[in-house]
């Protein structure tokens, strides 16, 4: 089993944030243009259950992920399983409709531009990526997987350290799909 163990938090001043990177030596990788339209199960509300079901796009590569309900803490952890739809499905649009024909729901797409930087200290390797959500603005998420429950503990430790750190200090518990829901709701 794979969990992901995970916090996002409000970007107020990008070249200040480039600089705590630099200065952790972190290793920008390529840019990905991320569509996630997210999905809700026919005969439960995965909002009530804190579940998510979605097909990703980054680029042309389809992918598909169902994480799992949230796991107790203050920091989001909570299992993930993630697996490519390609090369029989190009672009996810056969999934898509496999889902549509057995009763799922579309519940809204998030676009979003991703810049991942790889990290490494003493603990071993972890990830943040800085993203432009759009019509939401920019965050940065600071993740860690992990394969076993019991390692869960120490990855919350590890993300509040590396925040803490790199001057993060606005954390935000929503998931974007949350707050473009929110969004569209006021607007």
């Amino acid at each position: 089993m794979t969990y992901e163990v995970e916090q996002k938090y409000h970007l107020q001043d990008l070249q200040s944030f480039e600089r705590a990177l630099k200065a952790c030596d972190a290793v920008e990788e390529l840019i990905q243009h991320h569509a996630d339209t997210y999905y809700n199960h026919p005969c439960r509300d995965f909002a009530a259950t804190n579940e998510a079901f979605r097909i990703r796009r980054i680029g042309d590569v389809p992918m598909i992920t169902y994480k799992g309900p949230k796991l107790p803490g203050a920091i989001k952890a909570r299992r993930e399983m993630e697996w490519r739809l390609d090369p029989g499905d190009q672009d996810g649009s056969q999934t898509a409709e496999l889902l549509e024909h057995l009763g799922f729901k579309e519940v809204a797409t998030v676009r979003k531009i991703r810049r991942p930087f790889r990290v490494r200290d003493t603990t071993g390797p972890f990830g943040v990526v800085i993203d432009e959500v759009q019509g939401l603005g920019f965050f940065v998420e600071v993740e860690v997987m992990v394969e076993k429950q019991e390692s869960i503990e120490q990855a919350r430790l590890k993300i509040e350290m590396i925040a803490g750190q790199l001057g993060l200090q606005q954390p935000e518990s929503r998931s974007y799909l949350r707050m473009v829901l929110e969004e569209n709701l006021l607007n």
